[in-house]
């Protein structure tokens, strides 16, 4: 590997461990010419399936434009960067699981509004004002009134799950 701050094409590595969530090596390399370290990160390459968008076209899936939408609608909310990586991680590997090589962004949004309802409700009404084109105030009454049915963000980390919500 390349080292990033001399050039030099060779580098070697001091100590390699599992990242955090374990999908992920961390890896301290050092250069051998000006031997400085750095921190890479080496994770398996997905085949993500397309996405079709609602007037028809179909385009790549887009990490970056997930997590910008995500931390749009997260803005100025008590959430932690390691709770949005994983809620992105979460659809990633449901994207992933469905086995097919095309999804919706209706699917794509339905997966985030369901991560957004788990992580905080301000960010999923304002998610969900957009995704669902709210038109009026009516629009905005019922999707909080849907929400004051279901058990908050902070009751359903509080929960034990019964089941393995990953699989």
């Amino acid at each position: 590997m390349k080292c990033p701050f001399c050039g030099t094409p060779d580098t070697r590595v001091v100590d390699s461990r599992l990242a955090s969530d374990s999908t992920q090596v961390r890896r301290r390399r050092e250069c051998v010419s000006c031997e400085t370290r750095f921190t890479t990160y080496e994770a398996p390459l997905l085949n993500m399936p397309m996405v079709i968008k609602n007037d028809g076209s179909r385009d790549t899936f887009d990490e970056m434009r997930l997590r910008s939408g995500m931390m749009r609608a997260l803005e100025k909310r008590p959430v932690s960067a390691e709770q949005i990586e994983d809620a992105i991680h979460h659809i990633k590997r449901q994207l992933v699981g469905l086995d097919t090589r095309e999804v919706s962004s209706r699917e794509v949004g339905a997966m985030v509004m369901h991560e957004l309802q788990r992580l905080d409700q301000v960010a999923y009404i304002r998610f969900a004002s957009v995704y669902l084109s709210f038109e009026d105030i009516q629009a905005f009454e019922e999707a909080i009134q849907t929400l004051a049915s279901e058990p908050t963000p902070e009751e359903h980390r509080r929960q034990v799950p019964l089941i393995d919500e990953d699989s």
